[in-house]
């Protein structure tokens, strides 16, 4: 299975223009600029690498997550996955250097210590969890 997204840039780094286009559609000429990475932390600017990546994180983990409280037999009935990706300086340039998880779980019948090991089994396993090996990757999760 092979997925794709195209970003087209225009122009210099800080004065140029982008646009993100993925397979499914889901971002059709999305626009994205060195504001929206590096200035604008209200995100109102367009999007931009790190949070499509926080967004693939909280997506996987969700899901990864949801397989495994299935399996257990509590499925889940809500599960709000956020994750926040931290970009610092560093030399000349940036690096990303975690991704946060924090999740909001409404699942009946699971006592805390299942919870916490299923919750923490998906952290690792989730395919975007894997890629991200090089990072710190937090979670902080609670039943509601």
């Amino acid at each position: 299975m092979k997925r794709h997204a195209t970003a087209v840039w225009k122009g210099a780094l800080a004065d140029g223009t982008g646009a993100i286009t993925t397979q499914s559609g889901a971002l059709d000429n999305h626009g994205y600029s060195f504001k929206a990475r590096f200035e604008d932390e209200s995100g109102k600017s367009g999007t931009n690498p790190e949070e499509l990546l926080a967004a693939a994180h909280a997506g996987c983990f969700a899901m990864q997550l949801s397989h495994f409280l299935a399996e257990n037999g509590t499925p889940a009935e809500e599960l709000k996955a956020k994750a926040v990706v931290s970009v610092e300086q560093e030399g000349g340039g940036f690096a990303i250097k975690s991704s946060a998880i924090t999740l909001e779980a409404k699942v009946p019948g699971i006592d805390e210590g299942k919870f916490g090991e299923l919750t923490a089994k998906a952290k690792e396993g989730c395919p975007v969890s894997k890629a991200l090996a090089a990072i710190e990757v937090t979670l902080d999760a609670r039943l509601v």
